[in-house]
């Protein structure tokens, strides 16, 4: 591709039929394409900020694509037995190579998009080591999610796990597009659950209208598959890749033990803790995390 500037929401028709809402925006022979993927019931949007502020941040403007994973915001619910992690990263194998056939990638993931990218390391190594230039792991996990400790003594987290399993199986059994029509009973539990000290009041409503938009026997597979999340070992692909890993001290999906552990398995990567910061650094750390990815890009075009 040579020229012009790209700014196209559209959508892309996967192998197995399934339509994803893309957005792919910045200019067409940027020597560089960063693809980010969300975390799990939210949506591209989750991004937003991170995107907009990358060209000044770089000092270049980089390609971005941005996509929803099946099931969630605009893209079509997962087909049944397809709302898993391993799914997902072929989704996005085969969006890039549709999309963005050639040229240096750098692979950004927020939470089950951390893990997406993982199972992408684990199916498709060939491509990491042709072209993934850099890679941000963003409150993401490289597995030992099946009983979370949400930061609560294990007693109660014992009891939220229990109370937990029985909302899946009801979500399983749902025939619902949507968890819910409304969001505004959502935002204690989501400030609670997903961020940390004095988060922005709009941050947690997005937020809500996100998880209430999502798919809700999507949901519950893509929690099973969460649980079943085992990919430390695929980290291996990353060893010789620019990598940072990003954590919130007050993270309670995944604790930064989780990402402490990450940088055990890339100890040549950046780790970075945020103090008073959650699971949702995209919107609580924006700025930082946007410097962090930014170096990354300026190192891919290097």
């Amino acid at each position: 591709m040579t020229g012009g500037t790209l700014r196209t929401a559209g959508a892309f028709t996967t192998s197995d039929g399934t339509r994803l809402r893309v957005l792919d925006e910045g200019p067409a022979d940027a020597p560089v394409t960063v693809v980010f993927v969300h975390g799990w019931t939210l949506t591209m949007h989750a991004w937003d900020r991170v995107a907009s502020g990358l060209p000044k941040a770089a000092g270049s403007q980089p390609r971005s694509l941005r996509f929803d994973l099946r099931g969630h915001g605009g893209s079509d619910p997962a087909q049944p037995g397809s709302a898993s992690i391993q799914r997902c990263a072929e989704d996005l194998a085969e969006l890039v190579r549709a999309r963005a056939p050639e040229g240096p990638l750098v692979l950004v993931g927020h939470s089950m998009g951390g893990m997406t990218i993982m199972a992408l390391a684990e199916a498709h190594p060939e491509l990491f080591a042709r072209r993934v230039a850099g890679v941000a792991l963003v409150s993401t996990s490289g597995g030992d999610l099946g009983k979370p400790g949400f930061r609560l003594p294990r007693p109660v987290a014992a009891v939220a796990n229990r109370g937990e399993r029985m909302i899946r199986k009801r979500l399983a059994a749902s025939h619902g597009t949507r968890l819910s029509s409304r969001s505004r009973w959502l935002q204690p539990g989501m400030r609670w659950l997903l961020f940390g000290a004095r988060p922005e009041r709009a941050d947690v409503a997005v937020t809500a209208d996100w998880v209430a938009a999502c798919h809700p026997a999507n949901m519950a597979a893509y929690r099973e598959t969460l649980a079943e999340h085992d990919r430390l070992a695929a980290l291996a692909a990353l060893r010789s890749i620019p990598t940072i890993v990003l954590s919130g001290l007050s993270d309670r999906l995944t604790p930064h033990s989780h990402a402490r552990r990450i940088a055990e398995a890339l100890p040549d990567a950046k780790l970075l803790i945020y103090a008073d910061a959650g699971h949702m650094l995209p919107l609580e750390r924006a700025d930082e995390v946007t410097a962090r990815i930014a170096e990354l890009v300026t190192r891919a075009i290097r």
